[in-house]
């Protein structure tokens, strides 16, 4: 059987083989000049094929993802961590962390990488064939809490509770509505109950969800259940965004200032320390010990011999 190449190409478009269609002719150039045999012809054809789809597929989830940049795990700098290392992180970039429905909550100061960090977990998700959802705990919650109102929040849940693995950035840093915890809690007790994967990440430690959510049983509830299958990991070191300024350096720490802060502006205090003593005669009795350097003493016997007089300033 032999087919023209347009007939070639009508075949490989029914089979959807976009890019076979586009390589075919160059590896059969290639084929000829390096003696493949048919096997081997077809193995490579087979291998672009796939590898195009898998490019593609990556791209397309990672734009519905929403992240709001991407990153990766090989970007992210592991020399200022003392308690995060990549082999901690290891469990977390399989595909069992998937499978499984494994949890994590990053957590720490802004700017230590926990969004990175969340990124690339997520990213790393989808690398192995899961699809992945991006958001801010602001974004859910108001998100939610509308639907709520509206009265379509089992339709509004299922954006939240599909993909295989959900990022939740941000808990801890805005303030939410006083249904906070009841909205994050119907996603993560889906969730749960589904074996779906979570990312946390928060500048606030677990005991202060209560605070944040207005409701302490019911964030105790969350955490109990992202918690049971999944771990906390605490990122420490600099900010990233500052630590080119060292702000986080406890030996640039700045030293006590010696120097006296004058608030009148004037140059003597009006109200001075003793500094030397003088005696001032008034009929042969003491007037005093002490007096300012802008006071004049008149010589024993003057008339003003009683008074000290002050000069102009």
């Amino acid at each position: 059987m032999k087919l023209s190449d347009l007939e070639l190409d009508g075949l490989l478009k029914r089979l959807h083989l976009a890019n076979a269609r586009r390589l075919w002719r160059d590896l059969v150039l290639r084929a000829e000049k390096e003696q493949w045999g048919f096997r081997d012809f077809l193995a490579v054809l087979v291998a672009e094929e796939v590898a195009h789809r898998q490019q593609t597929r990556v791209q397309r989830l990672s734009r519905r993802a929403l992240f709001p940049f991407l990153k990766t795990v090989d970007d992210f700098d592991f020399t200022y961590q003392s308690t995060v290392r990549l082999s901690l992180l290891g469990s977390a970039l399989s595909p069992d962390f998937i499978t499984e429905g494994r949890s994590v909550i990053l957590a720490g100061k802004p700017g230590r990488g926990k969004t990175h960090l969340a990124v690339a977990i997520a990213y790393r998700a989808i690398q192995n064939g899961f699809d992945a959802l991006f958001v801010t705990a602001a974004e859910l919650i108001d998100d939610l809490s509308a639907a709520f109102r509206d009265g379509r929040l089992a339709e509004a849940l299922t954006r939240y509770t599909h993909p295989g693995v959900l990022v939740v950035d941000e808990v801890g840093y805005l303030t939410y509505g006083t249904d906070a915890a009841n909205m994050l809690f119907h996603v993560v007790n889906d969730r749960h109950k589904r074996k779906r994967s979570i990312v946390f990440t928060t500048n606030k430690p677990l005991s202060a969800w209560g605070a944040v959510l207005h409701d302490d049983d019911l964030a105790q509830a969350i955490v109990d259940r992202v918690l049971e299958r999944g771990r906390l990991l605490r990122l420490d070191g600099p900010s990233m965004r500052t630590k080119h300024l060292g702000l986080d350096d406890p030996t640039l720490a700045e030293a006590p200032s010696t120097q006296v802060v004058r608030i009148s502006g004037k140059g003597w205090s009006e109200f001075p320390e003793p500094t030397r003593s003088v005696t001032i005669s008034a009929g042969g009795g003491p007037l005093g010990q002490y007096f300012h350097p802008a006071i004049r003493v008149f010589e024993k016997g003057d008339p003003a011999a009683m008074t000290a007089k002050a000069c102009e300033s």
